[in-house]
């Protein structure tokens, strides 16, 4: 059958990605002309603002013959991304200045990444999945090393670049896997094939291998550590929070359309998860430097949010079925995102000129050199180790709940050790800020606290963490309602 060409309708359907990449285009162009770094940040706001509210009057139903979805669901996932894109490029203005990097092409990658986050989350065929992570991970291997006069920057590019192409691999070979399976990448087809099809199991695994690494999921996590510590610290806050939101709303599309996946990867999501947990909790013990910190911070999330992965299976015959679950998921997603945003803009005003100052030992004193910092971000620390009034609380709770439900009580129990775990770390470094005399000479930045824009930034992402801390219903019974097995079958 002949698909039928593309109509104004299909465009309406991917608005905000053809603002962000229009936007991102624009810049790029501009740059000659334009030296004013305010100007071109301005324009890179705007950029990312309109593709954001263009979400909200994109058509909704498939586009591009069933190639993409504009449901809820992306719907979600665009508001989100487009948000982080927007803080990202916020805080990144006086850290380019501080740096001396040009901003057009930074704010040009963060936007074009950003589009094929937007990608990601609407895709209802595989190939099409592909290109959306394609465009995000080639704008991000350049954003990796955007320091190029950094040797860590550029040693984080450079891994980064070697293990996402191995992964792309992987992910390659299991679409080629699954279509000689089905006979089509379209993933409503994948209900076609017997389930029990050896193929069909071979390709879903490595396509999990491959999106196991864009999430940072153990042992696919190796990576992670060393990009988030080398990358420029405002690309770090986005590494951790938009690709990680897109690549699990694509994971949460297969798992909500494919019986055969939702069946054959549970044991697969049950070791990953555990393994996830332990290895960045873990990992995060022995480090010093504040951004290794959170990057096996990072890796421990993504295992608590599998977590609510495994749960599903078990949750299909229950009277809600796997709603909670899912909900639990796009909760956390959103909770982690913003808090992650915004304890790294805080890392990376406090990191200085070349971001000499990252160790806990830096960190010493805080409290009374700059006690607005240091407050945000032991609320941030707070969020991520899951304390009231938080968002960070309500996140683990909803996945610990869709844990008991669905019986799998030891991963529950292994989840709430992990949980113990973290506490060591998070308290550690709040201690040290409060706690520790700084030894030697305060750095000069100390004197000026944070720039305007960082502390924008810190408070809209503080108090988004405290609302969906004191108000969790309003948000997770929306939530709850983007369910992408109903959207997407």
């Amino acid at each position: 059958m002949i698909p039928n060409p593309p109509g104004w309708i299909d465009v309406h359907r991917v608005l905000p990605e053809l603002c962000w990449c229009a936007f991102g285009v624009f810049l790029m162009l501009l740059q000659p002309f334009l030296k004013n770094r305010q100007g071109l940040t301005f324009i890179a706001l705007i950029g990312a603002a309109a593709g954001t509210l263009a979400t909200s009057v994109a058509a909704y139903g498939p586009g591009f013959n069933g190639l993409v979805q504009f449901d809820t669901f992306s719907m979600f996932f665009h508001w989100l991304v487009g948000l982080i894109s927007f803080l990202v490029i916020l805080s990144s203005d006086s850290y380019l200045e501080r740096e001396g990097l040009e901003p057009a092409e930074f704010y040009a990658l963060i936007l074009f990444a950003t589009a094929g986050m937007g990608v990601l989350a609407s895709a209802q065929e595989l190939l099409t999945a592909f290109i959306g992570l394609e465009m995000s991970s080639i704008s991000s291997y350049v954003l990796a090393g955007y320091r190029r006069d950094s040797i860590k920057s550029s040693e984080s590019a450079v891994k980064y670049f070697l293990l996402g192409s191995f992964a792309t691999a992987f992910f390659l070979y299991g679409i080629a896997l699954v279509y000689g399976a089905t006979g089509s990448t379209y993933l409503a087809k994948f209900a076609d094939a017997a389930p029990s099809s050896n193929l069909l199991r071979l390709g879903l695994t490595l396509i999990l291998i491959g999106l196991g690494f864009k999430v940072a999921a153990a042992p696919f996590q190796i990576w992670t550590p060393d990009v988030y510590e080398g990358a420029p610290t405002p690309v770090t806050a986005l590494f951790s929070a938009g690709p990680k939101a897109a690549t699990f709303a694509l994971l949460l599309r297969i798992f909500g359309t494919s019986e055969a996946a939702t069946d054959f990867w549970f044991w697969a999501f049950w070791i990953l998860a555990v393994l996830t947990m332990f290895a960045g909790n873990l990992g995060a013990l022995v480090q010093q430097n504040v951004k290794r910190l959170l990057a096996y911070s990072s890796i421990a999330h993504a295992g608590y949010i599998l977590v609510a992965f495994a749960a599903v299976t078990t949750m299909k015959m229950s009277p809600d079925g796997p709603v909670p679950a899912y909900g639990a998921v796009l909760f956390y997603l959103a909770s982690y995102s913003l808090v992650s945003v915004g304890a790294f803009t805080i890392v990376s005003e406090l990191g200085g000129r070349g971001e000499r100052h990252l160790t806990q030992e830096d960190y010493a004193g805080l409290g009374t050199r700059q006690p607005f910092a240091a407050a945000m971000l032991s609320l941030f620390l707070l969020s991520l180790l899951g304390l009231p009034i938080t968002a960070g609380f309500f996140g683990k709770l909803y996945i610990f709940n869709a844990a008991i439900k669905s019986k799998l009580t030891w991963l529950a129990i292994l989840m709430a050790i992990n949980s113990v775990i973290g506490a060591y770390y998070y308290f550690r470094l709040i201690v040290v800020m409060y706690m520790h005399e700084y030894k030697g000479t305060p750095p000069a930045d100390d004197s000026q606290g944070l720039t305007p824009t960082a502390a924008m930034v810190v408070t809209v992402t503080a108090l988004i963490t405290v609302y969906l801390g004191l108000l969790p219903n309003h948000v997770l019974g929306l939530l709850i309602s983007q369910n992408p097995m109903a959207s997407s079958r």
